[in-house]
């Protein structure tokens, strides 16, 4: 019984993480757009607020869920052996829901149809190339900071996830849930449905890469 609740726990962790940085970047990228009609400007808003709540939500939720928020970093772990295979599918139900409901619980906050459908086009090798280069840094990134304090490896994923917005051609989206979460929205953050299966290809090859990569750099971690 106590195995199923601290489960249950823990899948309710990834959800409720995975709702509220959805939420993070749709939301904040609603209150750009409405603010000014400067794109660089809308997009270094969307890149403080996706940030900030990123490292706010791994310091809140590791210590019950490990803070993964990511398809691709629970199978990046998976693939080293560091968390059970027999998890990974309700942990990426999970996300992938909670991703969902941050997307709809953003457009309620801001009086917009609960889904909608993804306008911004997205697509092309520079971009995919992109996803795959951003979902390798952020997975080697949390793997480089695994032997050291939960706040420094959340403020050096926050902080990378806001450099990666700048330095990658997609703004690095670098996550399966968040990358269907975001088809689901006509704002500035959205992206086209048809341009999200490439994206997400992308981002589980950069994940893998990153996990064999970081097999060679760092010890074995705890899988935060």
């Amino acid at each position: 019984m106590t195995s199923v609740t601290a489960e249950m726990r823990a899948l309710s962790g990834e959800a409720l993480g995975s709702a509220f940085l959805v939420a993070g970047v749709v939301g904040s990228g609603i209150m750009a757009q409405r603010l000014t009609h400067d794109i660089a400007l809308a997009l270094l808003c969307n890149t403080i607020a996706t940030g900030a709540v990123l490292a706010v939500l791994i310091v809140i939720f590791a210590p019950i869920s490990r803070a993964h928020f990511n398809p691709a970093v629970t199978l990046g772990f998976a693939l080293r052996g560091e968390f059970a295979w027999t998890r990974v599918p309700a942990y990426i139900v999970a996300q992938i829901a909670g991703g969902i409901g941050g997307t709809i619980l953003a457009h309620a906050m801001f009086a917009m149809p609960l889904v909608g459908h993804g306008i911004a086009a997205r697509t092309g090798s520079s971009q995919w190339l992109s996803e795959g280069v951003a979902t390798f840094g952020l997975m080697l990134t949390i793997l480089g900071c695994a032997q050291r304090r939960l706040e420094t490896t959340a403020a050096c994923v926050g902080l990378y996830i806001a450099a990666a917005y700048w330095f990658t051609a997609s703004t690095s989206f670098a996550n399966p849930a968040v990358t269907i979460a975001r088809a689901l929205t006509p704002s500035f953050s959205g992206i086209r449905p048809e341009d999200v299966p490439p994206f997400i290809l992308a981002q589980l090859a950069g994940a893998a890469l990153a996990s064999w990569t970081g097999a060679r750099l760092f010890v074995k971690s705890s899988g935060v």
